[in-house]
């Protein structure tokens, strides 16, 4: 059985499932919920609730699960799973990083919790001009999409008054990405401004950061170079 709630005002569509579901609860009940929400909504915030009474999926119903799942694929900005089931938490942690959008886990006594991750700000990006026609790029968290909906336009109005410029992206409170639609925003971001700054320095405190580093070469135009997050002095000078 699937128990659809309206989408709440914060935008969060919670779907309950119990027992074992079969196509039928996907053709007359969530096929429908998800459709109206995602024309709605645009990408959809999701709380998906499975409790101890829920069985899991007939055949077809897992086949229209996949179906629905391909067809909503990129308009997922976040989900929450909710569940005691170590198979069900299992699996979100070994598919969650092939997910276009967030993916948390939570137990069933963490229910807030859960409507309060879908609901908060993850991530974020900033912007300073730090004088001296260079900018500093701070990654903060784990980023999703949402962080990057204003960075396009905040880079391009920096671009408009300095012109080319040197930059210093600081990675010292950087997690990673939540999904692979947050990845995509960032190799975007990298690919549309990769010929405007001059040097890029890295401020890191990470073996994979060092690593980004050497990738970026192959990305941007720009003479980079690597810094430890004890070196930030010395970023700016050699950007100076």
């Amino acid at each position: 059985m699937i128990t659809v709630t309206p989408v709440t005002p914060e935008g969060i569509l919670e779907i309950q499932l119990s027992g074992t579901l079969t196509a039928d609860d996907y053709a007359d009940t969530l096929t429908p919920a998800m459709d109206e929400a995602a024309a709605d909504q645009g990408r959809l915030r999701l709380l998906l609730r499975m409790g101890p009474d829920f069985e899991g999926f007939t055949a077809k119903a897992a086949w229209a699960d996949a179906k629905l799942g391909m067809r909503h694929w990129s308009g997922f900005e976040r989900i929450a799973v909710v569940t005691d089931a170590d198979w069900i938490e299992n699996m979100v942690q070994v598919m969650g990083f092939a997910m276009p959008g967030a993916v948390e886990t939570f137990d069933l006594d963490e229910l807030d919790d859960a409507r309060r991750w879908l609901t908060e700000s993850l991530g974020s990006l900033h912007m300073t001009d730090l004088g001296n026609n260079i900018l500093q790029v701070q990654l903060l968290g784990k980023l999703d999409a949402a962080a990057y909906a204003n960075a396009d336009d905040k880079l391009d109005a920096y671009v408009r008054d300095h012109g080319r410029f040197k930059l210093l992206l600081d990675l010292r409170e950087f997690d990673g990405w939540h999904g692979l639609a947050a990845l995509g925003d960032h190799l975007k971001l990298v690919r549309d401004h990769r010929h405007i700054p001059t040097k890029v320095a890295i401020l890191g405190d990470e073996g994979w950061q060092k690593l980004a580093q050497k990738l970026m070469r192959h990305f941007i135009s720009a003479e980079t170079r690597y810094f430890d997050e004890k070196d930030a002095g010395a970023a700016n000078a050699w950007l100076a």
